[in-house]
């Protein structure tokens, strides 16, 4: 990307603290047009907390965070929402209400006049469900999904929003693997149909390995390794960023990051369940 482009996003000294514990020490990375980036790290490492100040719901300790070369605070909020959708991990609903109008709640950047959505705006939402197979599901009242059925439409609804930034916090959760597969592939579709980008986290190292272009590892204290999603998780980086020993083997063309074999093993640095995600 040229320079006079600026990327979708870029964080400069970016720097995250939970307490008296350092997650992310100066972070500094751009996040560009065309690819996808998976934050991985384990439990505690600091997934959750990176993606909520990337998306302006967090004050940083220290650097900044822009999207398209603006620093998150100068942006209008309805003209960020434009430009960066956020999925969050959990979705709860209070109230019963259709598929159809749950996703559509995502067009609120794009309404103008009194806010009545535009036929624009409902064949938005319909084809946010057809990418991810849910056009059978419009009419069901959210109430009555599944936890998959519903991780499923929480991610149509930011696909819905019509931003070229998603970021996406464990999008794959509650999800059996045939819908992991079908997610992330619609995911890369997306990505390569127009100028767009997406983060997302993930614990399945493996999935990463064969849909992300780029990873984020957390190691939880501080570091950290970004770049080409084969030079980031590899078995020597995964193993200490988890704190336990992992191999990567291969049969043809295939190859997948697994637990060494008989290794009861656990890093004394590896971050803990503190309720950082």
């Amino acid at each position: 990307m040229s320079d006079t482009h600026p990327p979708l996003l870029a964080v400069h000294a970016l720097t995250l603290r939970a307490g008296a514990r350092t997650l992310v020490e100066s972070l500094t990375q751009r996040f560009a047009a065309g690819e996808i980036w998976c934050v991985a790290g384990a439990n505690g490492a600091g997934k959750t907390t990176l993606i909520g100040a990337l998306a302006g719901l967090a004050e940083p300790s220290a650097g900044r965070v822009e999207v398209e070369g603006i620093v998150l605070a100068q942006w209008p909020p309805v003209r960020l929402a434009q430009r960066r959708a956020l999925m969050p991990q959990d979705q709860r609903d209070a109230f019963s209400a259709s598929v159809i109008d749950t996703v559509l709640l995502n067009r609120y950047p794009h309404l103008s006049g009194w806010g009545w959505e535009a036929d624009a705006d409902r064949a938005a939402a319909h084809a946010a469900l057809a990418t991810l197979g849910l056009e059978a599901f419009a009419a069901r009242d959210v109430l009555s999904l599944s936890g998959g059925e519903r991780q499923r439409v929480a991610l149509a609804a930011a696909l819905c929003q019509g931003a070229p930034l998603l970021l996406l916090d464990e999008p794959l959760a509650h999800l059996d693997l045939h819908h992991q597969i079908a997610c992330l592939e619609a995911l890369s579709r997306w990505v390569r149909s127009e100028a767009r980008a997406v983060l997302f986290s993930c614990h399945d190292l493996n999935l990463a390995r064969r849909f992300a272009t780029h990873a984020l590892l957390l190691d939880g204290r501080g570091g950290f390794h970004a770049g080409p999603v084969r030079d980031v998780l590899t078995p020597e980086r995964a193993s200490a960023a988890f704190g336990h020993p992992l191999v990567l083997i291969r049969e043809g063309a295939h190859e997948a990051l697994v637990p060494e074999l008989g290794s009861t093993s656990s890093s004394p640095h590896s971050p803990g369940s503190n309720g950082v995600r």
